[in-house]
């Protein structure tokens, strides 16, 4: 049934290391309704070599390898090849937990057109120690206005499916180097029907030498996210944006403020996520509550 179909977007370059595992992942969940496809951009090491192997193998593999302009470039590509209703991304060196794709497309049979379905996501060190675990349970754009220390917005793809025809409402992801999956579900959540589960779904590894790996560590990741963060709160009507404007300052400033180093504030709020909503809650009944 097409309309139960998952369609898996991996967009890839120089991916040898990890591609092979990747594409073992997919095959792993043991789900018949599914494509897996991989956008290559040109790889110049046996990154293609090693899909053309997997490919004549299993026929749900689908791909491609041509010249693109960027991880964003490969992703839309994608997502015009998709034939399922449903897609999700896998980069080639993340993973899903086992049985994700079954149990997705049974939650997906009593949503409505069009859903995004969120999840949690492991944060996991080169080891496979999982540092934390990453929950975004709350999705309305005014929580995720309010920064990623206080709600926390998916880190990793793996953690959330949706419709395809999310993309006719908010269009595709933006041409851009960082953040772009960010700025998409800033669009999305505005028009989508949302659900959260509590369950594990997806595994992010960050890696010392990946573009993920470096931004984190030099903070430029955490700089990203908040200037889109900022660039979506502009457009809010001027009293919810007074609120929300106060809400985050009183966080900031009393509590992240004291933590110099940009790296250590994320890895502070990938530690604190869950704490941070009662911590504002608590910071502004102290500070607003009136005296008898």
């Amino acid at each position: 049934m097409d309309h139960l179909k998952l369609s898996i977007i991996t967009p890839v370059y120089n991916g040898e290391q990890f591609i092979e595992p990747c594409i073992k992942n997919v095959i792993a969940q043991n789900c018949a309704h599914i494509e897996h496809i991989i956008i290559d951009g040109n790889s110049k090491d046996r990154t293609v070599e090693i899909i053309k192997q997997y490919a004549k193998r299993y026929q749900h593999i689908v791909w491609i390898s041509e010249k693109d302009r960027g991880q964003s470039d490969a992703m839309n590509k994608g997502i015009a090849m998709a034939r399922g209703k449903v897609i999700s991304f896998l980069n080639d060196d993340d993973f899903y937990e086992p049985n994700v794709f079954n149990r997705v497309i049974e939650i997906f049979k009593t949503l409505p057109e069009s859903s995004l379905l969120v999840g949690n996501c492991n944060v996991r060190s080169e080891d496979g120690t999982i540092e934390a675990v990453n929950k975004s349970s709350k999705m309305k754009l005014s929580d995720l206005l309010l920064g990623i220390l206080v709600n926390p917005i998916p880190l990793n793809p793996t953690a959330y499916f949706y419709h395809k025809s999310l993309h006719e409402k908010v269009g595709l992801y933006k041409i851009m180097y960082y953040a772009m999956d960010v700025d998409f579900l800033m669009r999305a959540v505005q028009v989508a029907k949302i659900k959260y589960v509590n369950e594990t779904w997806g595994n992010s590894v960050l890696r010392e030498h990946s573009k993920t790996g470096r931004e984190m560590k030099s903070g430029k990741s955490y700089i990203r996210h908040q200037s889109i963060i900022r660039s979506y709160r502009k457009d809010l009507p001027f009293f919810q944006r007074l609120i929300v404007a106060i809400k985050y300052e009183l966080y900031y400033k009393e509590k992240i403020g004291t933590i110099k180093s940009k790296y250590e504030r994320f890895k502070y709020y990938v530690k604190n996520v869950r704490k941070i909503p009662t911590m504002i809650k608590r910071k502004i009944n102290n500070r607003f509550s009136v005296r008898k």
